[in-house]
């Protein structure tokens, strides 16, 4: 886990009214599941509407997300946040981490650039999740 590149991420995404909160559970190994509840169904409260951009479908390939980030100036490696715990709290080269997290049915932020940019993919309640670029 990234303390620093957390920290950025929750400052630049997260509703102002909750930050404190979510460093809080995120630093915490027994609160950190708490964190991402927060993305499930209370998405569009937890973060900033207005750095959130949909990505329209479809968008279920790892490959053309990867594409669309890059056109927004990701790099190869990136940082998840994420349910699963292949990729949480890891360092990983974009794809790899795109394709365990579209579709994985569970949130995760897949952070390109820690204050800028990022992947977000919501709860999978019924169809397709919903899947956000998310920038400043």
């Amino acid at each position: 886990m990234n303390k620093e590149i957390e920290e950025k991420v929750v400052k630049s995404f997260f509703a102002k009214r909750i930050q404190e909160r979510v460093m809080f559970e995120l630093f915490s190994s027994k609160k950190r599941d708490d964190a991402l509840h927060r993305l499930n169904h209370t998405y569009t409260k937890t973060l900033k509407e207005e750095y959130m951009i949909e990505i329209p479908k479809p968008n279920s390939c790892a490959d053309d997300i990867a594409k669309l980030l890059k056109q927004h100036g990701a790099g190869k490696q990136c940082y998840a946040i994420s349910f699963n715990e292949d990729i949480d709290g890891k360092d990983l080269p974009l794809l790899t981490a795109l394709e365990h997290a579209v579709g994985y049915g569970f949130p995760s932020l897949i952070v390109c650039i820690p204050n800028k940019l990022a992947y977000f993919e919501a709860e999978q309640v019924y169809g397709h999740p919903p899947r956000y670029i998310l920038k400043r």
